[in-house]
């Protein structure tokens, strides 16, 4: 069982509900880390906790959700074993996965709807690393 990390700022708050619900339901084992409503909040004091778990390797997989989903992944990608990815299609998240063997899915709350939201961390989850090749290439990382 994959354990996952999950973090928001106020205006990614109710995709993370919807989120947080979707993960339960699948069984997975999940961290709610806030924030709690939609009252203002930084992004930073939500989304480093996040990135530290899965950095220090005591979360498999992170999920961060801003309204752009550009604060919550820079935030991140500040902690050297950590390869957020935004993603916006599940193609993306997909590719990231595979590809870049990332760890943390940053989403866009203001951006996509629901349903693709729902999407995107299905594929996220579902794909594991290919290695090979991109394995080299994320070591360069």
């Amino acid at each position: 069982m994959k354990s996952i990390v999950i973090g928001s700022d106020h205006a990614g708050f109710k995709l993370k509900e919807i989120v947080v619900k979707q993960l339960k339901e699948h069984n997975l084992d999940v961290l709610d880390l806030g924030c709690n409503s939609e009252e203002s909040v930084d992004y930073p004091d939500h989304a480093h906790p996040v990135a530290q778990l899965v950095n220090d390797g005591q979360k498999d997989l992170g999920i961060l959700i801003c309204g752009s989903g550009n604060g919550v992944n820079m935030a991140a990608n500040k902690h050297p074993n950590v390869r957020s990815a935004l993603s916006w299609t599940p193609e993306i998240a997909i590719l990231a996965r595979a590809h870049n063997d990332a760890n943390i899915l940053a989403l866009p709350a203001r951006f996509i709807d629901t349903d693709l939201a729902k999407n995107i961390v299905d594929a996220f989850l579902s794909t594991p690393f290919e290695g090979g090749r991109h394995e080299r290439r994320v070591n360069k990382i």
